[in-house]
């Protein structure tokens, strides 16, 4: 279905790091008859650029639609060593950084919005949905690139273990254009196209893997319909992580495609139309259907099957799993008992997992070591164990949220200055206070007015208490006992906060109920235009060694986390009346930070303008 020929206009977007991206906009030519303006953002594959997928934009034939297409950095006329990122997280955040760009510049909300990416460019938009929960109406993923076919043995493991010992170089493709595509000519254009880049790094290759690792395994918590291709004779990834990704979907609109004979060029394979008929009936199936329920970023409410997350999602399936012991002969079980009885023998020699075991592995007080992080220890095996504890996935991943919050306190503080608000900031389960105090000393004396820890822990909140006096605060902190889930308590606060802040708190505790319970109590607390700074959980890598070995604060009970996803965690805020204007993510995935606006009902139906983002540069 070919339509009059549509012509790029060229322009750039500067990303969180200020690194100016290019990428390629072809307008609409006609409007649909609502007058709604709707996008489909394309992400190419690995080693391309955008002038790769235009044929798609001709072909496509969708007339009331923008396309726009990026060249990622370090390909096409992006900036960047060639083939080449910072980190696999960059380009995820990059991803976010351009949906938000064309929403604020180009004005189509992302509810309006259809992503379509192949290879590399559909893991990173399946990462960026699961990670990040865009409101986008769809995602149209080609050939993801989730297990790249590597025909040497071990040859993956190699190149972690020499990224490991002599940091970054380069790989190779062994792909040719005649492995790709059946179509001459979009052979004969890859071999003559100068800015297709050749080679790839290694840690963006290794990076890839283990972010589509991820990814697969926690596919139920994409909420957004997807629509699947999986080229059949695709010689360069492999098709069972691709499976697996598409089983676990949970939108009812979701498909799966199997294109017999295909490369891995999906959408610029010879007989590409077989693709593309599904496609148009896709997009129009998704567009005919309102958006989700609890999916914008007005605070409307939640669908229930995320604010039900906590009994019928499959986040609470793997919770009651692990609050099930396993049967006594089990070679997991055996193993984890056998752990369990090596701590008290080992655990003296590490400072960290003594306290730990003496004050629980998620109190405050564990938390204020693994953030001072100074391996302890009284001989060589003590230093080396306590080495090895505060370097575990979970507590590097906690010292980078702390950055996280950080940053996003810091950037809510500087805009209540610039509206000429108050900064009253409100910690509800403080533990000793040191992010905030840390974050309080590096916007100075002027960035802020006054500020609130509360914890229910009096021993906490006496530590926080000192550690202020330490720092010459005390005139200007305020350090009681409160709890954080006493919603009327909460709510009536005084003086109101304009800044309040939840970190490492509900994650955990599992059920929704209490959760959105602090919520409204925070939002009674909060003004209209106030902020809020919430940490999430939605994936760790370590949940059921946690669960089966670690105890928690809670009376030395086994500490069993439940993960939220991001979309659970944004409905819940939704409906307390929270909307989300900007989120980090931590490198490995395991925590978010999100940064959200008191908003009532009335403000909200004024539309996302009146709703300011962080740009990232800000």
């Amino acid at each position: 279905m070919k339509t009059s020929p549509r012509h790029a206009a060229f322009r750039r977007f500067a990303t969180f790091d200020g690194t100016e991206l290019f990428y390629r906009h072809w307008a609409a030519p006609a409007s649909p008859e609502d007058g709604s303006e709707r996008a489909v953002v394309m992400l190419h594959r690995g080693h391309e650029h955008s002038g790769r997928m235009e044929h798609i934009v001709q072909e496509l034939g969708l007339n009331h639609f923008h396309f726009f297409a990026w060249d990622a950095r370090g390909h096409g006329q992006s900036p960047g060593e060639r083939g080449d990122a910072p980190g696999i997280d960059v380009l995820v955040r990059d991803v976010d950084e351009f949906v938000r760009h064309i929403a604020d510049v180009h004005g189509i909300p992302p509810h309006n919005m259809i992503v379509l990416a192949q290879s590399v460019g559909a893991v990173l938009a399946a990462a960026w949905a699961h990670d990040y929960a865009p409101p986008v109406r769809g995602l149209i993923l080609g050939s993801p690139a989730f297990a790249i076919k590597l025909y040497v043995p071990f040859a993956r493991q190699a190149i972690a273990l020499r990224v490991g010992l002599c940091g970054n170089f380069f790989v190779n493709s062994y792909v040719k254009a005649g492995l790709l595509t059946h179509d001459r000519e979009r052979i004969a254009s890859f071999k003559a196209d100068p800015l297709i880049s050749r080679a790839v790094s290694a840690r963006l290759l290794t990076g890839l893997h283990k972010l589509s690792e991820r990814i697969v395994a926690d596919a139920s918590a994409i909420t957004a319909p997807v629509q699947l291709f999986i080229s059949g004779s695709d010689v360069v990834v492999r098709h069972e992580p691709q499976h697996r990704f598409y089983n676990a979907l949970p939108h009812p609109l979701s498909e799966r495609h199997v294109l017999p004979g295909f490369f891995h060029d999906t959408f610029g394979e010879r007989e590409r139309e077989r693709a593309f008929v599904p496609m148009r009936a896709f997009i129009a199936a998704v567009f005919a259907s309102p958006p989700e329920r609890g999916a914008t970023r007005l605070p409307v409410p939640a669908a229930p099957s995320l604010l039900w997350a906590d009994r019928l999602g499959p986040s609470a399936r793997v919770h009651k799993q692990l609050e099930t012991p396993l049967p006594l002969f089990s070679l997991r079980g055996l193993g984890f008992r056998l752990v369990r009885r090596l701590l008290p023998l080992v655990g003296p020699l590490s400072p960290g997992l003594k306290l730990g075991r003496e004050t629980g592995f998620d109190s405050g007080a564990t938390l204020d070591y693994v953030y001072r992080n100074t391996v302890g220890g009284r001989t060589a095996p003590g230093r080396l164990l306590d080495w090895v504890y505060l370097n575990s996935p979970g507590w590097t991943g906690i010292r980078h949220r702390k950055e996280l919050v950080e940053e996003l306190l810091e950037l809510a503080a500087r805009r209540l200055r610039a509206e000429g608000l108050p900064v009253r900031i409100m910690d509800i389960a403080a533990g000793h206070g040191r992010y905030v105090l840390d974050m309080l000393e590096r916007i100075g004396p002027d960035g802020w007015d006054e500020a609130l820890l509360r914890d229910i822990d009096p021993h906490n909140v006496e530590t926080a208490r000192r550690h202020a006096a330490e720092r010459g605060l005390a005139d200007r902190v305020r350090c009681v006992v409160g709890d954080a889930f006493a919603a009327a308590d909460l709510a009536a606060v005084s003086p109101r906060p304009t800044l309040v802040v939840v970190s490492g708190l509900y994650e955990l505790f599992p059920d929704n109920g209490p959760v959105l319970a602090s919520l409204q109590g925070l939002a009674a607390a909060v003004a209209d235009g106030g902020y809020l700074v919430c940490t999430n959980q939605p994936w760790h890598p370590q949940q059921e060694f946690i669960a089966r070995v670690l105890t928690s604060h809670r009376g030395g009970r086994p500490w069993i986390m439940r993960c939220r996803s991001q979309a659970e965690m944004d409905c819940l805020a939704a409906e307390a009346g929270f909307v989300k204007i900007a989120q980090r993510m931590e490198k490995q995935g395991i925590f978010s930070v999100s940064l959200a606006r008191r908003t009532s009902i009335r403000n909200a139906d004024a539309g996302d303008n009146d709703t300011p983002r962080d740009n990232g540069a800000s």
